[in-house]
């Protein structure tokens, strides 16, 4: 994070937020910043996404909807802000890791649009896996908070993933996102790890402790399957990160 200011600031957070959303925001480079300086804000990003679907979900139960339904608007709101973008990638490497015997062949899959069993499997019991964790919560400051956790630590572990895990591709994002710094990874994790707190101070302690292990897991598993990391296995590590503190948060605060 060299050159922190103001500007550096605002311009890794507009990187940040144009990379990981589908706002209605103009596309441009800025000179002197790339993704990997900006992988401190992805955090904050996750929080802002986390806010319009905690949103959705408070006015629901407000007006008196049902928490399923309202659950199920706010995955509706939180997957439009993204543009399934995570989802996506869950998709393709379930796919690939499932359907494909070789790295190589694994790698052709991920980069195929089509959709086949394993990914529309992974995709079904992500929905549904999150879903029953927010209908599961008592009213909208719970769902906020457990939001808030579940998309900021799902993100704030990409940065140390891309920074410690070799690229399973030359030409692949994994490869194109840049050097990652320490301090950049240590920002993201940070900022990851402080929204957990929202769970309980020891809850939080503990969630910190299960994401760190999965993403972990999750580093072994991308290197053994594939010899790296892709986009589409960042997208899937967000995933799974974000179910299992939904569900644990659905746990702790139900």
């Amino acid at each position: 994070m060299r050159g922190i200011d103001a500007r550096s600031i605002m311009s890794d957070l507009a990187i940040a937020l144009v990379f990981f959303t589908r706002l209605p925001l103009p596309h441009f480079e800025i000179p002197g910043r790339k993704l990997a300086d900006a992988l401190w804000a992805a955090p904050i990003v996750g929080m802002m996404v986390a806010l319009a679907g905690g949103v959705a979900y408070t006015l629901g139960h407000a007006m008196g909807i049902n928490e399923g339904v309202a659950a199920a608007i706010t995955l509706a709101v939180t997957m439009f802000a993204t543009g399934c973008l995570h989802e996506d990638g869950l998709a393709d490497t379930a796919d690939a890791f499932g359907g494909g015997r070789t790295i190589a062949r694994k790698l052709e899959i991920m980069r195929d649009s089509r959709i086949g069993t394993y990914g529309a499997a992974a995709l079904v019991m992500s929905v549904l896996l999150r879903w029953t964790s927010l209908a599961s919560l008592p009213g909208g400051a719970s769902a906020v908070c457990a939001l808030l956790a579940a998309h900021a630590a799902s993100r704030g572990v990409l940065a140390v993933l891309i920074q410690r895990t070799p690229a399973a591709r030359e030409d692949g994002l994994g490869a194109s996102v840049g050097t990652v710094s320490d301090p950049v990874a240590l920002a993201a994790l940070g900022l990851g790890a402080l929204p957990l707190l929202l769970l309980g101070i020891g809850q939080g302690i503990l969630m910190g402790m299960l994401v760190a292990c999965i993403a972990y897991w999750l580093r072994g598993l991308f290197i053994r399957q594939v010899g790296g990391i892709t986009g589409d296995t960042l997208g899937a590590a967000q995933q799974v990160i974000e179910i299992a503190v939904l569900v644990a948060a659905g746990a702790i605060l139900s």
